[in-house]
């Protein structure tokens, strides 16, 4: 048996060529249809119909038949009423016995040292890391009657040398604007004579009279000119 023709076939090129200027069929433009094709898979259109066709026959759920999962952390039983007691109990320390109250931590605090002395020694002033051996009680007085008292104590001190002392000028809250005698008492040690005897000086602890009292640290000798120029002065080689 012989194999069957197909209807489809040319006898020569000269057919094909015929039929091609005739234009009996067209070849399909492959390239163009794939980027439209692939264009349109990329527009939101395409997946929007996406999304429909894999939620088609999806019935949402019934808001009342699902539970909704809610986290609350609830402190043990009576922890705020433990806070509260705690925090009471405090207050109750701090206003009986001073208990947590700092000084330093006060607007009213005050610290200063002289010349080419660190910081780190009025801090440890007012800690009482040095011993106090006298102390001078100005609250009351008018300011010239405490310069004067202030004068002559310090001079005793100096001489007897002594170089811890206490002056206790009060905390000036009855004063309409501001602690006369306490900025007086730091004038004196700042800008006065005494500034050459003055290593350190700070606000006392509450034990001592807390911001209504100043520690005060003295020099052996006072500082002199010749020390400074030569603590100045470049090391020599």
């Amino acid at each position: 048996m012989k194999p069957r023709r197909s209807s489809f076939t040319f006898k020569s090129f000269q057919d094909l060529k015929v039929l091609l200027e005739a234009r009996s069929f067209a070849f399909p433009d492959r390239h163009n249809s794939n980027v439209e094709d692939r264009e349109t898979e990329q527009g939101p259109e395409f997946e929007e119909k996406l999304f429909k066709e894999a939620m088609e026959g999806v019935t949402p759920i019934s808001r009342d038949r699902y539970i909704e999962r809610i986290f609350q952390i609830k402190p043990p039983e009576g922890f705020r009423q433990k806070e509260d007691d705690e925090a009471l109990e405090k207050l109750k320390n701090l206003v009986r016995y001073g208990i947590g109250f700092n000084v330093s931590d006060t607007p009213e605090y005050i610290e200063g040292t002289g010349y080419n002395v660190h910081p780190e020694i009025a801090r440890r002033l007012h800690q009482g890391d040095f011993s106090i051996q006298a102390f001078v009680d100005l609250h009351g007085l008018i300011v010239e009657d405490a310069k004067e008292v202030f004068e002559k104590f310090l001079k005793w001190a100096v001489t007897h040398g002594k170089t811890g002392v206490l002056i206790v000028h009060g905390r000036g809250l009855s004063s309409p604007s501001e602690p006369i005698l306490k900025n007086k008492v730091i004038e004196w040690l700042t800008r006065g004579p005494w500034r050459k005897w003055v290593v350190a000086y700070s606000s006392a602890r509450r034990c001592d009279g807390g911001a209504g009292a100043t520690y005060i640290l003295l020099r052996l000798r006072p500082v002199s000119k010749r020390f400074k120029i030569r603590r100045r002065s470049p090391k020599s080689n």
